[in-house]
This record gives structure tokens, sequence and C-alpha cells, in this order.
């Protein structure tokens, strides 16, 4: 076939195949271009070349997968693991010819790395010629390295495939596994693009995953690093959340929480599309806070998303359940949406992924149980900031109400909490306990509201089978903000004692 006789490529972008990284490369890949696709071994190079190729089977078009390190049955094998069938694209098992794996053969004169990339190049290009396809994957230049025996030979017969695989119009994906020497960026500057990809390996929980693109020229994408996994049905990519990429204009409604006396305390409510912390020592209440809050946008019709990292989730229905809150019910009419989420399995990148797509779906009111899980999936509090910065800007601008729980470390006293976000959020509740008349008791103070004001005082609330109730202001109170509230009023009961 000529080239004036060889059918018009596709048009438009190349789809990956993979939703969020076609995202992250801005729709797709520029077709008729060569790009290096890179990261050590088990990262995921063979699985994304497989979902490129698939997606083009998709689309009517022929895919090439030349294989140098894995066998044909290998990869058909390794594509039925995730459920796919590879009937529609062409493998080509790249293999030395029989001579040369002949030890007489070996003690020639001419070393049989050069007949062997002689031979390998031409067996590929007349496959190539026959095939003529759209998108090829070649997977591993590696073996292309070894065979050249020096990075000059080397660069020349990428540079022969590269300007090959144009004049056919073809879409190349060329895997590396980084055996180069550190520092040997012979590919880099011929791809049209890079995309590395890398595995890392926490101290305790599964590994973590994520991509970047180091290159892609002529193009703007989204930069950074991303988290994907790697799962049955192939790699997903969670493309890094900017929130300055999504606004809506709504209304700052003022939202209630169900109990008289804690809207009195916040000014009336909290606003619509802003976010709430709740800090505390463990035990104070801060999660019945957060659920009644829940509970009060469910009656106003709301859906709401509660993300628990802490607790079982059947230990907290039957805990609520106890104190007035029947969470099973909102949760069969649907209005409850919740997730148990393991710090040890999910990245920060997919955690985000989930709650974006279920604010998406209808999500008004989000619930974060707490950071201290949130912050165990997180290499660094550094970053648990910058990703809580963007999520939390992001929930705002999609007029979705945030309660944000953060459990600080010992009971009285000088308490830390682990992550300081108190300034990325809008209203900050302060729960403690104090002494008096003998008891341990709760007090709850706002400290904090940017969208309105507030009362200053301090109220003791108790928490029993009638749920959380909020007695009034109390005024004979020293020492809350350091941590050490002590009661000293007049000896007696402070809140009425309600039903047993």
């Amino acid at each position: 076939m000529t080239d004036a006789a060889m059918p018009a490529p596709p048009q438009g972008r190349a789809a990956t195949g993979i939703a969020g990284l076609d995202d992250v490369l801005a729709t797709g890949l520029i077709r008729n271009r060569l790009y290096l696709v890179e990261g050590n071994p088990g990262t995921g190079k063979t699985t994304l070349g497989l979902q490129f190729l698939l997606e083009g089977a998709r689309a009517g078009e022929r895919g090439l997968y030349v294989t140098l390190s894995e066998t044909a049955a290998e990869l058909r094998d390794g594509a039925a693991s995730h459920g796919w069938s590879l009937d529609g694209i062409e493998i080509f098992e790249l293999v030395p010819p029989e001579d040369l794996l002949d030890p007489d053969q070996q003690q020639s004169l001419l070393y049989a790395s050069d007949l062997e990339l002689g031979e390998a190049t031409r067996s590929l290009l007349e496959a190539v010629e026959r095939i003529r396809p759209h998108r090829v994957v070649l997977d591993s230049l590696s073996e292309f390295r070894l065979l050249a025996q020096g990075s000059l030979r080397y660069r020349r017969q990428v540079l022969t495939l590269k300007h090959h695989f144009a004049r056919l119009g073809a879409t190349v994906l060329m895997l590396d596994d980084m055996t180069a020497e550190p520092g040997d960026k012979t590919v880099h500057s011929v791809a049209h693009g890079v995309l590395r990809l890398e595995e890392l390996a926490p101290d305790y929980g599964a590994e973590r995953r994520r991509l970047r693109v180091m290159k892609y020229r002529g193009t703007a994408f989204r930069g950074g690093h991303h988290d994907f996994t790697i799962a049955h049905g192939g790699v997903r990519v969670f493309p890094r959340l900017v929130s300055a990429e999504h606004h809506t204009g709504f209304r700052r409604d003022r939202l209630d929480s169900g109990i008289p006396e804690l809207d009195a305390l916040l000014g009336g409510g909290v606003e619509c599309g802003t976010s709430t912390l709740l800090l505390g020592p463990a035990g104070t209440g801060k999660s019945l806070f957060a659920l009644n809050f829940a509970a009060a946008a469910v009656r106003r019709g709301e859906q709401v998303l509660a993300c628990i990292f802490d607790e079982e989730v059947s230990l907290l229905l039957d805990r609520s359940q106890a104190m007035g809150l029947d969470l099973g019910a909102m949760r069969s009419a649907g209005s409850l949406i919740l997730e148990q989420v393991d710090a040890a399995e999910i990245s920060p990148g997919a955690f985000a992924h989930a709650i974006r797509a279920h604010v998406e779906a209808g999500v008004r009111t989000v619930v974060i149980d707490s950071l201290n899980g949130y912050q165990a999936a997180m290499p660094g509090e550094q970053f648990l900031v910058l990703h809580m910065h963007e999520l939390l800007q992001y929930l705002n601008r999609q007029a979705v109400s945030t309660f944000l729980i953060v459990s600080q470390h010992g009971l009285v006293g000088d308490m830390q909490a682990p992550v300081d976000v108190t300034y990325l959020a809008d209203t900050v509740l302060l729960l403690r306990y104090f002494e008096a008349v003998g008891q341990i008791r709760r007090a709850i103070s706002v400290v904090k509201k940017r969208a309105g004001g507030h009362e200053s005082t301090i109220r003791e609330f108790r928490i029993d089978a009638g749920g959380v109730r909020v007695g009034k202001p109390l005024e004979a109170f020293q020492g809350v903000l350091r941590g050490v509230p002590t009661y000293v009023g007049k000896n007696g009961t402070l809140i009425e004692d309600g039903p047993a």
C-alpha cells in the first residue's frame, strides 16, 4: 500500500481509555506523535498501554502491541485478569532469530548484538508496514537500549522508529522501565510527551501510586502529581483537585442545627457553603454535634455524605439510634450516605475524587470524621493542609456545607491538635471538659465565625438518651481557652436534668 493509498488517520485527539488521565492531558493525546511512558517495574505501564489500545479498538482503530519483554500469552493472561479480551489487537512478539541463540554463532567476529538489533528493527518495521496500525505500544525500550550498547546508536534507532511511525500516522506509546543510567534523557528529547508513573511504599498500609506529566509539547496540561490506582478494570487516575476551576453562584442562606440553643450560640446557625470545624478532646461529642447538623440537613430535604475514618459504621448507627438519631432510616431512604474510609488503603486524591463525585450527584452537606484519620492517609502535615485547602474551597464554591472533626491529644490542660486547620475553617466550635460541683461536665463555645456574629459565651451541654441538650450561657468560667475551664460560680445544677 502506498502512502497515497493509505486511509485518512482518525481525527481529534486519541483518548487513552482512562477518563482521569484524559483530564490531566487536556482531553487526550495529540495524534501522530510519539510518547514516552516511564516507570519502575510494577507501576502499571503495561496496563495503561493495553487500555490505550482497547480504547482505540472501541473506536474502530487498528492497534499493535510490540512486546520484547513478555510473551503474547502473558499479555493475554494479564488482560484477562481485568476482564479484557485482546482479540481485536495485533500482538507482535519480537524474539531473537534462532541462529543467534546458537552458542557456535556467538563466536563470530561480529557481535551478536549488532545482528540482533538490526534484525529486531527490521522485523518490527515489516510488521508495522503489514498492519498499518493507528495506535502502537512498544514494550519496552530497555530491550532496545541493551541491544544498542551505546547512547548514540540507541538514539538513532529511536529516531528511525519515530519517523517511520510518523509517516504512517500512528500514535505511539513507548514504555520504559527506567533501567538507563541516571540522567540519561535520550528519549525525553525525542518524545512529544513524557509521562512518569511512580509507586511509593509507606511505612504502613498499601502502596501508593501517582503520575506526573513531565513534558507535553505545545499543550497545556494539568501539572503536579496525580494519584492513581490499579484494580480490576485497569488504571484509574484521580486528577489533582484545583478549586479555582469550579465556581457556582448561590445564596448563603443560614442553616440551623435543630438545637435552638446551639443555633443561638452560632448567631442563628451556620451559613450555606461554609466549613465548620469541631475541635476538642476525645469523647466530648464532636461527632454527635456534626451528625445533628447532618440530620437537620436531611430534614431540609438535602442529601448528606458522612465519611467515617475512625469508627465502625455499624457501631455509629447503634450509638446514634440510642441518642435519638435514626441514621439507619435516613440511610435507607437515600438521604444519608455513610462511607467507611480506610486511611491505610486510600490516597488523598482518591478521597477528594470520591467526594467530588458525590457532590456532582447532588450532595449538599459533607461530614469528615475525622481529620486525624485523614492525616494518616497523607505523607506529611504540610500536604494535608494543601489538600484540605483545595477541597474546602471546592466544596464552598459548590454551595456545600462541610463539617470537619479534629480530635486533640489529651483530655485537659495544654492540648495539641495533630494538624492546625483552624485558619481554613469558616467557623470553629471548641468543645471542652470542665469540673464543677464534683462532676466532669462538657462545655461548648464558638471561637471563630467568618460569616456573621456569634455569642462569645460558654454553654454547658449534656449527652443522654434524648440526644444533645445545650444549656443557657454560663458566665462563671475561667481558663477555657487554655484548655482547663474552671467553674467558679455557685454550687448547684448548671443545666436542667432531662428525662432518664
